[in-house]
């Protein structure tokens, strides 16, 4: 559909009439003090159909939407349901509190600019904006590393693993959000730099600098913050998938030696806990890297000259990266018991059907004695 959007633009123009784009450009609205950011680039290109930036501007606004409530409640029943306050869930809350900041930050700016079809706060909010998204997108994508991460602690290493304890959990936090700062101030201090992007309406890192010095940062941030957090999640979760497979197996030659059909033993029950939580993470986790690919693409498109970046392409990347804010409060809802269970209690009205199953979820407990972790979820 993007591409579909980047051919056409010059039949967009002839359709609408060739006087209203006639000597005009992309860049023409945009305030005099933002014009030395705006890389020449965008020059070349007409204005965009004005229903573009009420399409994004209005699919922004219900992400919006569904993110603040989303999030917010995630973060809410985790954080005042006792039986749901564990070491490992302060990962998900710390997620939930980077999503929803990361919308609280963005999509009212997103909004009112997509109304004027310019960017329209100057360039120092411009540089805010730019900061927010780094800082917000970096931070989740480590959680996710965090939370794979302990996924693999529980299920692979089982009982020679550390337990994860509340100042393990909150070292973990701390040190994804100093790393996150990191990577947002380096454009700060010159090491590239936060621009309008093609459509006019966002700011982000300036993916269309000349100089390799630039380009450098793009390259190594990438590296850092998508390639090696995508390499870790696939190691955690083959070896995941790789242990859980082999119980299995074991579980069916134990069956077979005794004669029965299966052994659902509180044991198995355990396992199959653990393993549906991981299946969780890694659904979360897939969604992240789905609405984050766009952007790479384009950033590199820039870098290597690879293709023609329209600021209608544009587009596609601001709307797919602020998606992924939505994703986790809606996995999260769907398919954890025990939040399930207490959001039926606490906000009957907002509750997915089969909130009662909570028995069968598991805290993450670095214990290979399952049956004594059951024994204490039915508690």
């Amino acid at each position: 559909m993007a591409a579909a959007a980047l051919l056409n633009e010059p039949q967009m123009a002839a359709r609408w009439g060739a006087s209203s784009f006639s000597n005009q450009t992309v860049v023409d609205m945009v305030p005099p003090e933002m014009l030395p950011w705006v890389d020449a680039h965008w020059y070349q290109f007409p204005p965009m159909n004005p229903l573009w930036h009420g399409i994004l501007g209005f699919a922004i606004a219900v992400l919006g939407f569904i993110s603040w409530v989303g999030n917010g409640v995630v973060i809410y029943i985790f954080s005042s349901t006792k039986t749901l306050r564990t070491p490992s869930n302060l990962l998900v809350v710390n997620l939930a509190f980077s999503d929803f900041l990361m919308m609280v930050f963005m999509c009212p700016m997103m909004i009112i600019n997509c109304y004027y079809e310019t960017w329209v706060f100057g360039p120092m909010m411009c540089q805010v904006y730019g900061m927010t998204g780094s800082l917000f997108g970096c931070s989740s994508i480590w959680t996710m590393v965090a939370i794979a991460a302990d996924r693999y602690n529980v299920i692979v290493k089982g009982l020679s693993a550390k337990p994860m304890t509340n100042k393990r959990a909150l070292l973990w936090i701390a040190f994804l959000w100093v790393h996150a700062i990191l990577w947002t101030l380096l454009p700060i201090f010159g090491w590239n730099r936060y621009v309008p992007e093609g459509n006019m309406t966002a700011c982000g890192t300036d993916y269309l600098a000349k100089e390799w010095f630039d380009k450098s940062y793009i390259l190594i941030y990438s590296f850092f913050c998508y390639w090696l957090p995508l390499f870790t999640i696939i190691y955690s979760y083959f070896f995941i998938v790789q242990a859980v497979a082999a119980h299995e197996k074991t579980m069916r030659e134990q069956a077979k030696k005794m004669n029965v059909q299966s052994l659902r033993s509180a044991d198995a029950q355990a396992t199959s806990a653990e393993c549906k939580l991981a299946k969780i993470a890694l659904m979360t986790i897939s969604l992240w890297f789905f609405a984050w690919t766009p952007y790479l693409i384009i950033n590199f498109a820039g870098i290597f000259k690879t293709m023609t970046i329209s600021p209608l392409f544009t587009i596609w990347g601001s709307l797919f990266a602020k998606a992924n804010a939505v994703y986790n409060p809606i996995v999260y809802g769907i398919s954890h018991p025990k939040y399930r269970q207490a959001l039926s209690k606490k906000l009957p009205m907002l509750a997915c059907a089969g909130g009662s199953d909570a028995g069968s979820d598991t805290q993450s407990q670095a214990s290979g004695v399952t049956t004594t972790s059951t024994t204490e979820e039915k508690a």
